[in-house]
């Protein structure tokens, strides 16, 4: 309940500091949509029906006052297009891709940990913790290119962008060739970090006196690594694979870029390009929500997960 209370704080916080950093940022979205040759009159009065003659607090108050009647608009043109369709029309692709891209590293960075953490010290443990490494190295921006020009471009097995082909019923089976590299390029970077916070945990539950005792008495390796090392190993992965998750749907802005897949993170980029203020505030208050949310999930796992963890009562 303190981390439901705390939830609208949270997001409260991150909307005025974005809010506060936007004002910040060089450039007047007025020229870019008047031109710099346009009279100062028309300048100004463009400002003012768009709310940016305001302060920053009073332009933060204006976006509130909008968001919570759902009349939230775009602050350039065409100026009466509104802002929350735009949303939620793009937030099932990056919840797909950021699902997708968890998923696989789920199945691949936790297997990969385990079998590193009970072979330590032999070729098995250094193969898998140099994938990870690998992971960690490779920057998406790069990574995502890349994989372009190997599997589109040489090989010509996947398409390159975006979500759907151009002819053809869009079907799953488009959908999913269309999601193999951007899911690749997405997953990289937190399977290598849950990989390897997996062996770590895995190295320190296997030290365990519970461990040595179940080895006394017969039980078979595969039962006590994932039986009982695994099980004891699981809080910190749960916690890293949580951080991963609530990082992935923030960092979808790079592959959508890339890959030109239209979800939230493109349309934040074009956002900003434009000085579309509005825009940018919608779409980052998604994102602090999408935290918040994923960090109390969390939480509530990690009583399902360990029997050792409660929650506290008065």
């Amino acid at each position: 309940m303190r981390r439901l209370a705390g939830a609208p704080l949270a997001i409260a916080g991150s909307l005025i500091l974005v809010s506060l950093f936007l004002n910040l940022v060089p450039g007047d979205p007025v020229e870019m949509m008047l031109g710099e040759q346009a009279p100062s009159v028309d300048r100004e009065a463009l400002r003012r029906s768009v709310g940016l003659d305001r302060p920053w607090y009073g332009q933060l108050w204006l976006f509130i006052r909008e968001l919570a009647t759902g009349n939230l608009r775009s602050s350039l043109p065409p100026f009466q297009r509104k802002i929350l369709p735009q949303i939620w029309a793009a937030l099932p692709n990056t919840l797909l891709l950021t699902f997708a891209a968890m998923a696989v590293a789920i199945l691949i960075a936790i297997p990969l940990g385990v079998a590193a953490a009970s072979r330590k010290g032999t070729a098995v443990d250094h193969a898998a913790m140099g994938i990870a490494v690998a992971g960690v190295a490779l920057p998406r921006f790069w990574l995502g290119p890349m994989l372009i020009i190997l599997f589109a471009i040489d090989l010509r097995w996947l398409p390159s962008l975006g979500m759907y082909s151009a002819r053809g019923p869009a079907g799953w089976q488009d959908l999913l060739a269309h999601l193999v590299m951007p899911t690749i390029a997405t997953a990289a970077a937190p399977g290598a970090i849950i990989a390897r916070m997996t062996r770590a945990s895995m190295l320190d539950a296997l030290r365990g006196d519970f461990v040595r005792t179940a080895r006394a008495k017969g039980v078979g390796e595969l039962y006590v690594v994932v039986k009982h090392a695994f099980r004891n190993a699981f809080i910190p992965v749960l916690t890293v694979s949580g951080i991963a998750l609530a990082v992935l749907f923030g960092g979808a802005v790079v592959i959508e870029t890339v890959f030109t897949l239209p979800g939230v993170g493109r349309l934040l980029v074009n956002a900003v390009v434009r000085r579309d203020y509005p825009v940018v505030q919608g779409t980052l208050l998604l994102v602090a929500a999408w935290y918040v949310v994923v960090n109390i999930a969390v939480d509530l796992l990690y009583t399902v997960s360990d029997p050792r963890v409660r929650l506290r009562t008065s």
